[in-house]
């Protein structure tokens, strides 16, 4: 952008104002806060910077996404994982290009910034330097949605509601920079980017991008300097120690932040000035315009808070990000309306397309959004899903026998999963098309809940050993057909028939093909029909809304036969392993030894048959995952098979868990978020995501989670026991009873069941849930295993709570009979040696209910597992406080107080002093001050 002057000194050729030693602009990174993408910067002397190749738009310029002062932003393919991120590429002056140190320290920094992993931050995946170490690198996540400048120049001010839940959100994002000891140096409203986290609620997550590497790039110090003279940072929304180039630290991004939240309610800064001295001026100054904040009717305490952010001494601003979230979250709940209109920012934010609409940009200038539309397909200027994605609905089964439903439920489910590895294409996961009809009227309508552009129907007729399969591939917009075939072949030959309708959707919708995806796309899994056959009825039992032993049991018989069929069957070989393994860890199948040893062999054997086939990595790292407890294991192979399945939710789903079991909640939440983006109607996932928010204890977004759930299943039996537990941990049971009452459960809805229980024994009136245990318990199901004594435990209690201690203990004596049968072939299950603990303190034998939890603890210690290991620890708990043991039980509940935890007695109720205040088994402890204050106390989130 330089320009020679007479006097032999660069000039700016936008603005014509001198650039410094770096030959950058500081007139234009002034501008460059609100937008930095109105900067315009010469191409690049190469196109490639190590696996990532800059992609050109159709006038052959390069896809800028962004520039400023640290650098250029471009849209870039990765070349190995065939996936578009944001790759910002930064100039190293010449002085510093032989530098040890410079290098040493952006390395250095960008893989602190690397392991950043949050919802509320923009992930970077990759860094490096150029050969000739003229550039610094780094892929980042690519973000779709639009900036905060962009959404308030276009529309405006935000609502303080708005404007504080944004400000919440990206304080989520410092303290976990924090807890990384990162800072960023450089937030700003360019900087902000809002985005719809789900297609059918169009909640609006912010995203925090370009974090940490700003001090990468500039904190080398103070022997090269990198920057504009010493100056990190956008000056209008720079702390003025900033300007000092003093130390720096959390407080930086505080004031940063400040002035953000102060643009996103004025629409200006507090502190203005078009050169550096004027902006250092107004801080010596010290006045802020609050009269802006006035006229937009900012409440008194947001106010006193917003002159705090931006005070010109750093002691005077809060301490740390933990300290500014407090008091934020103290201003939103003096606000007379909730959040809920944060959410109506979802609605206006421009999406603009990038490459026929394909992929979305990273920030957008409305100014520019005119002239961009005429470099992309006309339609696609404002979609608001790419292009190239896709549905697959279910097939209709034509044929006369209408048990061959399993047979079109199968193909589709093929079709599906061969498309999912298409890297191109965005495709919905299987379950949440399943709620769909064959042929629906409402495509358009089905399309906009899915976030799709293109639906594929399919209609299955197989008759002896022919099959005729049918498809329609139509435009959801516009409700019209893009391409339709019928498929006639014999049955051995359905394979290629799979093949040929992906290639051909992938031909429509002009989704290049790799090498190794048209390889998988021609995959031949078997040349067996009857283990075809097999293969598909077990894969419809695992395809079944409902987890049940029955569906359990009924998958793993036909995978079985599949394999014995054929042994070199490697992708029935996985599926049996994750349905082992899933049966392991629900326990709709015994939990026992020879089970987990199927599993492990299963997954090997598909490895050892296919080791490039994705299901088989995958299904090898869900045995790490589901029986082992592996969870560092289970991640490597779950990474390995994200490469060779690209779209398949069942990835960042694996990942999600993995996270929490970690106790890395917030890299857990961003998972879901991307698993979610794939699957957006799958109740499960959704379900899985609320216990997350319970175990966290927050549950207002729990709640909305587990309402998206409703609106796919409304009414699902668990889920709304589910909204019941949240009342009970809040400790108000007239909203759980009436969530309650309707509720008919069965012994195999055990959650839903035991949340009955449960609240009719903090009612102190649980008669009737007696006589519902007794109808139950009188024809106990030999498929639940040590369910039944699991409910007859709860029998005894309950027993108990009414007065009858005689019928009580006989209950527990049958229990424990019953419960010690199973330990010898399930010697890991936590979850029966808690229930067996409990079982003998009602009995009155404290050895054996301490030896046995302790048991329990050893089996599953916290520090293995941050998601159940709790739960062991709850039982403890229950033991000593009947048994007592008050100081240990106390101790026990304190610990539980103090972290995440969904508790286990019953399923998913969170653990809260507001129970403690109801719960019959801690009676024995209610005179105990110590107690008394853990049951007054909040809880520590």
């Amino acid at each position: 952008m330089a320009t020679p002057s007479t006097s032999g000194i660069a000039i700016c050729s936008v603005c014509g104002k001198p650039l410094n030693a770096n030959g950058d602009c500081l007139a234009c990174l002034l501008r460059g806060g609100l937008d930095e993408s109105a900067v315009k910067t010469k191409p690049l002397a190469s196109l490639a910077f190590g696996d990532f190749e800059v992609e050109q738009r159709a006038d052959g310029f390069y896809w800028e996404l962004g520039h400023g002062g640290m650098g250029v932003t471009y849209l870039a393919m990765d070349k190995v994982l065939r996936r578009r991120v944001a790759l910002k590429v930064i100039d190293i002056p010449q002085t510093a290009r032989d530098s040890q140190a410079v290098r040493e320290r952006f390395l250095r920094e960008a893989r602190a910034a690397a392991g950043l992993r949050h919802p509320n931050v923009a992930a970077v995946f990759q860094f490096g330097a150029s050969s000739d170490a003229s550039h610094c690198y780094y892929a980042m996540e690519l973000v779709e949605g639009e900036t905060l400048a962009a959404r308030v120049e276009r529309d405006g001010p935000l609502t303080v509601e708005q404007a504080l839940e944004m400000a919440i959100q990206i304080t989520r994002a410092l303290m976990a920079a924090a807890a990384h000891g990162l800072i960023h140096r450089d937030l700003k409203p360019a900087n902000i980017m809002l985005t719809s986290s789900n297609v059918v609620t169009a909640d609006v997550e912010v995203k925090v991008i370009d974090f940490g590497l700003a001090k990468a790039i500039a904190d080398v110090g103070g022997d090269v300097d990198l920057t504009h003279g010493g100056f990190v940072g956008t000056p209008t929304f720079a702390s003025p120690e900033q300007f000092e180039r003093g130390p720096i630290d959390a407080r930086a991004d505080i004031y940063s932040l400040g002035a953000t939240l102060w643009f996103a309610l004025t629409g200006a800064v507090p502190r203005s000035g078009s050169t550096i001295e004027e902006i250092r001026g107004s801080h010596r100054r010290g006045d802020l315009p609050v009269q802006e904040l006035v006229a937009r009717k900012v409440p008194a305490p947001l106010i006193k808070l917003l002159r705090s952010m931006v005070a010109v001494d750093p002691s005077k601003r809060p301490a740390s990000a933990q300290e500014l979230m407090e008091t934020l979250e103290s201003c939103r709940q003096k606000l007379p309306h909730g959040i809920n209109s944060f959410y109506k920012l979802a609605a206006p934010i421009l999406v603009a397309a990038i490459a026929g609409g394909a992929y979305f940009v990273l920030r957008v200038n409305p100014k520019r959004v005119a002239s961009l539309a005429k470099n992309i397909a006309p339609s696609a200027s404002a979609l608001a899903v790419p292009e190239k994605s896709i549905a697959v609905l279910p097939f209709e089964n034509e044929s006369e026998d209408k048990a061959n439903a399993y047979f079109a439920e199968g193909i589709r489910d093929e079709i599906l999963t061969r498309l999912a590895k298409i890297g191109e294409l965005k495709v919905i996961s299987r379950a949440s098309t399943q709620q769909y009809q064959s042929r629906p009227g409402n495509l358009r309508e089905i399309g906009k809940q899915l976030g799709v552009a293109n639906i594929l129907e399919g209609r299955v007729q197989k008759a002896a050993d022919r099959v005729r399969v049918s498809v329609n591939l139509i435009q959801a917009d516009k409700d019209s057909q893009l391409w339709a075939d019928t498929y006639d072949r014999k049955l051995t030959d359905i394979f290629g028939v799979e093949s040929e309708i992906a290639k051909a959707i992938a031909e429509q919708l002009q989704a290049k093909l790799t090498a190794p995806e048209r390889q998988a796309l021609a995959a031949k899994p078997t040349d067996n029909a009857e283990a075809y056959d097999a293969y598909l009825r077990g894969l419809a039992y695992t395809l079944k809304s409902d987890n049940t032993a029955a569906n359990a049991l009924g998958a793993q018989k036909y995978l079985r036969q599949a394999v014995q069929l054929d042994p070199k069957f490697a992708l029935a070989w996985a599926l049996l392993s994750h349905a082992d393994g899933l049966g392991y860890l629900t326990e709709t199948l015994q939990p026992t030894v020879v089970l987990r040893e199927e599993a492990r062999q299963a997954a090997e054997t598909a490895l050892t048959l296919q080791p490039n086939l994705g299901e088989a990595v995958w299904a090898k790292g869900y045995y790490y995952y589901s029986c082992l407890k592996d969870y560092d294991t289970a991640e490597r192979y779950v990474e390995q098979a994200r490469q060779l399945l690209p779209n398949n939710s069942r990835i960042p789903e694996s990942l999600a868990y993995v996270a929490r079991r970690r106790g890395q909640w917030d890299q857990s939440e961003s998972y879901f978020n991307e698993a979610e983006r794939l699957d957006p109607r799958n109740a499960y996932l959704l379900t899985q995501h609320a216990i997350s928010y319970v175990a966290l204890r927050r549950f207002p977004e729990a709640l909305r989670k587990l309402d998206q759930v409703l609106d796919v299943a409304p009414d699902d039996v668990d889920t709304l026991a589910s909204k019941a537990a949240i009342a009970l941990a809040e400790g108000d049971l007239p909203r759980a009873s009436a969530l309650l009452d309707p509720l008919r459960p069965d012994a195999y809805d055990t959650q839903a069941l035991e949340t009955q229980i449960y609240e009719a024994i903090l009612e102190r009136s649980p008669g009737q849930m007696i006589s519902r245990l007794k109808e139950i318990l009188a024809k106990p199901d030999p498929a639940l295993g040590y369910i039944n004594g699991r409910l007859r435990f709860w029998l005894g209690w309950a027993q108990k709570v009414a007065g009858d201690h005689a019928a009580a203990k006989r209950s527990w004596r049958q229990a424990r009979n019953e419960l010690e049968s199973f330990l010898n072939e399930q010697p890991e299950n936590y979850s029966l040696m808690g229930i067996l603990a409990l079982t003998n303190a009602g009995l009155g034998d404290k050895a054996a209910a301490l030896a046995m939890s302790e048991r329990a603890m050893a089996a599953l210690p916290i520090e293995k597992d941050a998601l159940v290991g709790p739960a062991p620890i709850e039982m403890f708990a229950r033991v000593a406080a009947q048994v007592g043991e008050p100081d240990r039980a106390i101790a026990a509940l304190q610990k539980l107080l103090s972290i995440p935890y969904a508790g286990p007695l019953p399923e998913n109720v969170p653990f809260t002093p507001a129970l403690l205040r109801l719960d019959p088994m801690f009676d024995r402890l209610r005179n105990d001050p110590r107690f008394q204050k853990l049951a007054i106390s909040p809880t520590n989130k």
